[in-house]
This record gives structure tokens, sequence and C-alpha cells, in this order.
């Protein structure tokens, strides 16, 4: 029998350093600009470095270059450069201004929010990325916002709302896959039991959304024009989303689009296409290196202990069915935290949740569910999660401003703690099993995702 890691306390150190330098200066200072995050972020690592004195630093240098380089750390990145080329390209080429113009002629003003919300929910459900999605339409939330009146962050919150709203839900998902794997249950089990969750929490934030807007003064500058063929390379990228094709061919695909359409009609040549993409994709570097960074410190604060700390800290405080359901959600939930990226905390967090959810008789299609929505809620509230820091960077807003008006992930906080308390969803019957992996295979998985 393998002896349990106790674990260090001292490890979540680094986090803490990194929460009071990025959060609390900028809380005292009233200005969320003062403390750059990627300083806070390298000054929280090099603490991470530092700490473990009895293993080598070469060692632990090796450690946090392993979890900078984890294939969803650079897939993230990989994203985030070709977005700003995209989005770059196609504001050059009058994507983005025909797109806003069709949607203000199109869309009552007053719905113009929830109408985000609902678009950004369904985009994220086909293509089965939150930040995928808050990429794509992050622009055209921005242009709309500058033609209407209505404040960025306003705008840019309903896009990141909407996009973990659908995230939660789609199929194709990393975190739906790392839940549905560790659990070892159907993904149409744990769709079923996420929906009575989520839904609920979702209908309240277009609700909230729709009242926002109604007290707001939205400007009417009158006609809007635009042309459908500025159009195509937003609509080729939602429709091919559409069909569940890989989010960096679709990418790439629009850049092409956008480029073509671009030249044909005399917007640039070919040479300023070159340049508007080493434009967007320098645009995006921030971001990329804030990524690779925090990767690599959530790697290191699990190899020196943070995260068995955690899961010890919980799970000897866990007595009976409810208290191992709030015992998983705050374990990833806190693993979340660590490490910035909800697939990973599943995938952290899934062992333990699948063997208190047998000791304590939790339906493992619950499991999954708390697993997935919990992970989801402190994604999107996270100001140095990639899904906010895509969004600032592209709206060149600070996170913080776009969490004022963040709805849907704080509600879905809410209904996840509410879903325990009163036993939703309640199942009739059996769960169905999923094949049971391997464990060779559950490494494979995680290594994948």
């Amino acid at each position: 029998m393998n002896e349990k890691k106790v674990g260090s306390g001292m490890a979540l150190l680094p986090l803490v350093v990194f929460m009071v330098l990025f959060l609390g200066v900028s809380i005292v200072m009233k200005d969320f600009y003062k403390m750059p995050v990627i300083v806070a972020v390298i000054i929280a690592s090099t603490i991470a470095i530092l700490q473990n004195k009895k293993v080598p630093i070469e060692l632990k240098v090796e450690r946090f270059c392993r979890g900078a380089g984890d294939s969803s750390i650079i897939l993230m990145c990989l994203i985030f450069i070709l977005a700003g080329a995209f989005a770059e390209v196609s504001k050059a080429m009058g994507a983005v201004d025909s797109t806003v113009n069709l949607g203000l002629a199109v869309f009552p003003h007053s719905f113009m929010v929830a109408g985000i919300f609902i678009i950004g929910s369904f985009l994220s459900m086909s293509l089965g990325t939150s930040v995928g999605t808050i990429v794509t339409l992050t622009p055209i939330a921005v242009g709309i916002g500058q033609k209407t009146g209505l404040p960025i962050a306003f705008m840019v919150a309903a896009v990141v709302s909407g996009a973990m709203f659908g995230d939660g839900l789609s199929m194709i998902s990393n975190s739906t896959v790392a839940a549905t794997k560790t659990q070892d249950c159907e993904m149409v089990d744990k769709f079923k039991a996420n929906v009575k969750i989520v839904l609920p929490a979702a209908i309240i934030t277009l609700i909230i959304y729709a009242f926002l807007t109604l007290g707001m003064n939205i400007s009417h500058t009158g006609n809007y024009h635009f042309q459908l063929i500025r159009i195509l390379p937003y609509l080729a990228v939602l429709i091919v989303a559409l069909t569940g094709f890989n989010v960096v061919l679709v990418l790439i695909g629009g850049i092409v689009l956008a480029s073509v359409i671009g030249i044909i009609y005399g917007s640039f040549d070919i040479f300023t296409v070159f340049q508007l993409c080493a434009k967007g994709i320098a645009g995006m570097e921030d971001i990329s290196m804030v990524s690779i960074l925090i990767g690599g410190m959530g790697a290191l604060v699990k190899f020196n202990g943070g995260i068995d700390f955690l899961l010890n800290a919980i799970e000897k405080r866990i007595h009976s069915e409810k208290g191992a359901e709030f015992g998983i959600g705050i374990l990833v939930s806190l693993v979340d935290l660590c490490t910035a990226n909800n697939t990973v905390s599943i995938i952290l967090v899934g062992s333990l949740a699948k063997d208190l959810s047998e000791n304590y008789g939790v339906d493992r299609r619950k499991t999954a569910s708390l697993l997935d929505t919990f992970a989801c809620f402190v994604q999107g509230c996270i100001p140095y999660g990639a899904q906010l820091l895509a969004a600032s960077s592209l709206a060149v807003i600070s996170p913080f401003l776009i969490m004022k008006y963040l709805c849907y992930p704080y509600l879905l906080g809410v209904a996840s703690v509410l879903a325990i308390i009163f036993g939703i969803p309640k199942f009739k019957t059996p769960a169905r099993g999923a094949l049971k992996l391997e464990d060779e295979e559950v490494e494979e998985v995680s290594n994948t995702i």
C-alpha cells in the first residue's frame, strides 16, 4: 500500500504572495494597473523555486519548465497568438465594423448584452473551449460597446459568462473529458446532471443583463452600414466551429480568409498582412508569458506538496455524503486557485474525488458534475486565469473591471452550493459505467489534456 503524502502548507506561499502582490497592491493603491501581473507571477515563481531546500535547484527548475511547457498551456498560448493575428487582420479588413453594424441593425439595443451572452454560450458549447470563444467574440463585443455607449467591460463580461456556461455543457471540452474519465461515467449523464445545476444560473444571468441594460443610456447613431462579404471570416469561424473542427485550424483558416478578402477589396496588400499578423501576435505576448509562468508556478506548488496538503486538509474533515460533496467542491476550487487551469485541477483532484464518492455513497454523475461546475466557477472569476486575461488583453482593460459585471460565474458558484444542500439532481436510475481506464490510459488522457 502506498503511503499517503501529507504535503506542506508552506508550498502554498507562492500563491499567497502572488495574490497579495496582484490583488492586494491593486486594491490598496486603488489602481488595477499599478502591479503588472507578469511581475507578480515572476516574484511568486522565484519564491516557489527557492522553497524546499532539500531538493536541488536544478530539479526544481526542471519541474517548473515541465509545468510551463505542459501541452494545455502551450495550446492556450498557440490559441492566443493566432487569435491576436486573426483579430488584427479582421479589424483592418473591416470585419469588426461590419459585424458590429449588422448586429446593431438587427437586434434591439436593449437586448444586446443578453444576446452576446447567448451567442457566447452557443459558440463555446460547440467549440468546447471557453478561451477560443472569448478570443473570437471579444473584438465584436468591444465594437458594439463603442458604438452604443455600453460599458466595454459590461459587454466583455457577457462574453466571458457565456463562454464559461457553454464550456461547462460542451461534450468536447477538456474539462468534460477530464471529469467523466476520472469518475468513470458517461458524458451524456454528466451533461444531464450539469444542466439541472447550471441552467437556472444562466437564466438568471440573462434576466440580470437585460435588466441592467434597460437602465443604461444607449446611444443611437442612425443607419448602420455593413458589407456581408467583410463579415464572412467571422461567419466562417462560427459555422466551422459548430462542426467541432479543431480551434487552431479554425483560427488559421479565419486569418487566411480575412487576408484574401482584404487583399481583393483593397484594404491592404500581402506585406501589410504579415505586419498585421506580427502586430496581433505581439499584442498577445504578455498573456502568453503569464500563462506559461503560472503553469510553471502551479507545477512547483504541486511538486513541493501544496496540492497534497490541500487534499489531506479537506479529506480528514469529511464525515457524510453532503460533506463529501462539499469537500469535492472545495478541493477542486482550491486547486484551481493554485493552478489557474480548470482541466488540470479536475485531473489532480479526480482520483481522490472518486474515492470519496465511493466511500460516502455519492453518485459518480454528481461527482463529475460538481468537479466541473466548481472548477468553472473559480476559473471564470480569477483575474489571472486564461479566460479573463485573454478578454482583458483583447479589450485593453483591466480584468478587475470585467469582474465587476460578471454574473454567470458567481451565480454558478451559488447554484453549485445549493445543488449540494438540496440534493440536486436526484437520480432515479443507476449510473451507466463508461469504459474503465487502466492507470496507463488515465495518465495518457491527463498528458493529452
